[in-house]
């Protein structure tokens, strides 16, 4: 069924590749970025122009999830146009490569403002409409990183932990409302998205140097992971996107909390599936096993 999705972090990468994705499928589409009319000018024009020659409903809107005001302004233009917002997709985030000791306390806190604490600043300006509807869907694109936990991006790790948590503890207290919660864990891409490419380093060079010892192993990092691949196996982004529009195609009552789209065989399944035994068992002995299931959205 066709639904509105506001899409963050939709100007390159898995965000650009899900917007197209939605809106080839039919949905009505939101792709949101920074600065639409500076830095990001011809990825809008892009995506816009894709819909105007295909024919889908794929539109651009400015979002910078570090802004409060901008978060409720994107949310308001979309209730605005389309009278009703389905899905919120979270998408935006940013990389950084080096060894934690040399990232400042300023760095780490900037990382978490874009890939933790912007995905609150989004879904508050969501979710008041949402809950008024007693339904919709969030969408988080998290990663296989708060699983496994690889070497060199300690900040990038932590964000996405803290992003999980909140995803999760959301997810008890919004189905309450009919809202469901979708978290998709990407497994490493080396192809595809300018992740690697635009990656932040760490702002101490001397704490950095200090690490010598480890740069080879730090160099090999993007070698290291694309061995993890089977051989022939084409390890693109565009499978996220493809998998999010299938869950989001299903009916309401049966999108899996958790689905992992991993090229590189990490086992996050099989912990996924332990922690959600121990987490369901824990809830049910506290009282709240009802927090696990959401309310109104059974399966027809």
């Amino acid at each position: 069924m066709s639904s509105v999705v506001l899409i963050t972090g939709a100007a390159t990468g898995i965000g650009n590749l899900t917007a197209r994705s939605l809106a080839a499928a039919g949905h009505t589409v939101y792709a949101s970025m920074r600065d639409v009319r500076g830095r990001n000018a011809a990825h809008a024009e892009e995506l816009l122009a894709l819909g105007r020659r295909e024919g889908q409903d794929l539109r651009v809107v400015e979002l910078d999830v570090r802004s409060e005001a901008s978060a409720e302004a994107a949310v308001a233009t979309v209730l605005d146009e389309a009278g009703r917002l389905d899905t919120v997709v979270h998408n935006a985030g940013h990389l950084y490569v080096g060894y934690v000791e040399a990232f400042t306390p300023k760095d780490v806190q900037r990382l978490l403002d874009v890939n933790a604490v912007g995905i609150q600043r989004v879904n508050r300006a969501a979710l008041p409409h949402m809950r008024s509807r007693r339904s919709g869907t969030l969408l988080y694109v998290g990663s296989t990183t708060s699983v496994v936990v690889p070497p060199f991006l300690g900040p990038y790790v932590a964000s996405k932990f803290a992003a999980d948590a909140l995803a999760q503890v959301t997810a008890y207290e919004v189905g309450q409302f009919g809202i469901e919660t979708t978290i998709v864990m990407p497994g490493p891409f080396t192809q595809g998205t300018e992740h690697f490419p635009n990656a932040s380093r760490a702002g101490d060079g001397e704490r950095t140097r200090a690490y010598a010892a480890l740069d080879p192993m730090a160099a090999r990092n993007e070698e290291a992971t694309e061995g993890l691949f089977p051989p022939g196996v084409d390890a693109h982004p565009r499978a996220v996107a493809e998998e999010i529009v299938r869950v989001l195609d299903l009916p309401v009552g049966t999108r899996p909390f958790r689905t992992v789209v991993d090229f590189s065989q990490a086992g996050v399944e099989e912990a996924n599936e332990v922690m959600r035994r121990a987490q369901e068992e824990f809830l049910t002995r506290l009282g709240f096993g009802e927090l696990l299931h959401v309310k109104g959205a059974e399966a027809a």
